[in-house]
């Protein structure tokens, strides 16, 4: 699945390099009850689209991202920390966009849906046992547990400004907020208690990977004054 997710990526920038120009993204991704993830270099491209009209465009992208910790939802009970650990997630948006020129700046209002996939997956037990501990009301907990992943769909909004560097060279600075999820079902077994210990088996068969939260994207690009990869032109 990791050979498959990076050819995609390959085949994605390449068929669209070709056609184009040439642009270069860094994304960031803030999660909800999860940790800082940062893109996987050099595996980000984004906006990379095609005008409808003046105001108008549809773009898309990639980014490879390496996320080192997310929340889970619909549990049996209420945690605030990440519980589904590191792992490398594909993120696709997909997205309508409105274009707003104010002389060599242009803000662009935009919202869209989004695909992810997440692989080479892991559980932070440490969280996994706390929230345990905390749902049972035990002094101690030790888990052991499997897991399967699914892909999962989202929804996005944000906006950009661009906004020109040098002759046919620019940059631009995003700001998405991401609501999406993935069935993530667990289940296993965990130990412990207070005084007495004990073991039970347990499965969160609804339980969701929460992909929600705050993507931060600084761009450049290059025009050759045809339609560029990131569309922008004077």
């Amino acid at each position: 699945m990791k050979k498959r997710c990076l050819l995609l990526i390959f085949s994605l920038l390449t068929a669209v390099t070709r056609a184009q120009d040439f642009g270069l993204s860094f994304s960031y991704f803030i999660p909800k009850n999860g940790y800082f993830s940062a893109p996987v270099s050099p595996f980000s491209m984004r906006g990379l689209g095609v005008d409808l009209n003046r105001a108008f465009a549809i773009e898309t992208g990639a980014t490879l991202y390496r996320v080192t910790g997310l929340g889970l939802k619909d549990l049996p009970f209420e945690y605030n920390g990440p519980i589904a650990g590191a792992n490398f997630t594909l993120f696709i948006p997909a997205e309508l966009v409105l274009m707003i020129h104010a002389g060599g700046l242009e803000i662009d209002l935009k919202g869209g849906g989004f695909f992810f996939y997440a692989f080479d997956q892991h559980l932070n037990y440490g969280h996994l046992d706390r929230a345990i501990k905390t749902y049972e009301g035990w002094s101690v907990a030790n888990t052991s547990a499997t897991f399967k992943t699914y892909p999962g769909w989202g929804y996005h909004a944000g906006t950009e400004l661009t906004f020109p560097v040098a002759q046919q060279f620019g940059a631009s600075l995003e700001v998405n907020y991401l609501l999406g999820q993935a069935k993530f079902p667990i289940s296993g077994t965990y130990t412990g208690g207070n005084t007495a210990i004990e073991t039970r088996t347990f499965s969160f068969a609804d339980a969701r990977m929460d992909f929600s939260g705050v993507e931060i994207s600084i761009g450049v690009f290059y025009q050759t004054g045809r339609t560029a990869i990131r569309r922008k032109r004077k």
